[in-house]
């Protein structure tokens, strides 16, 4: 359950303020299709961190226990630092109005998602825990959590989020779970 737990917890306090996040405003105010977009960003996630937890076990038979251990850590604090850099979301208006909702959130989300904090943070929980399904499923539940949100209200306040405040508490909370991984 601690993989599960945390899981959920590292991936929602990454997405605050993430790309992916904004990404999801921006659908919700282009589409104002609820369930195409849960849908779209559940399917995408679970394709993208299943794909990183495998490569996080994978890394957990490389390293020792102890390097491991650091690693972990150090892996938290950098993603707590890179929260603080805005993203950006480009819009490519034309492909996704002929892609419908749920198929422009399900490209968008999975592309998105490569090489972005929260599938960084899931190759690092899966390289921790060696249960792979509890993490999968809690990244996948942390990204549903934080984004499912930014659907339903997007079209009604996408534009007045004041996102430099809710990046800094993430990044302050990403780097207490690095010092925490160091001396807990």
């Amino acid at each position: 359950m601690d993989a599960l737990f945390v899981s959920t917890l590292s991936v929602a306090i990454a997405e605050i303020g993430d790309k992916t996040q904004l990404l999801a405003l921006l659908l919700a105010c282009r589409y104002r299709r609820f369930w195409p977009l849960f849908w779209g960003i559940l399917i995408a996630t679970l394709a993208n961190h299943g794909l990183a937890g495998l490569a996080g076990q994978w890394l957990a038979g490389v390293f020792s226990p102890d390097t491991l251990q650091l690693l972990v850590a150090l892996s938290f604090i950098g993603v707590g630092l890179w929260t603080l850099i805005p993203d950006n979301v480009d819009d490519d208006s034309d492909n996704r109005r002929q892609l419908g909702p749920f198929l422009a959130t399900l490209v968008a989300f999975f592309l998105a998602e490569i090489g972005d904090k929260t599938q960084v943070a899931t190759v690092i929980l899966a390289a921790r825990y060696d249960a792979l399904l509890m993490v999968v499923a809690g990244s996948t539940l942390g990204m549903m959590l934080a984004n499912i949100p930014a659907v339903w209200v997007g079209c009604r306040a996408g534009d007045r989020f004041k996102l430099r405040w809710v990046r800094f508490v993430a990044a302050v909370l990403f780097i207490g779970l690095g010092i925490f991984s160091l001396f807990g």
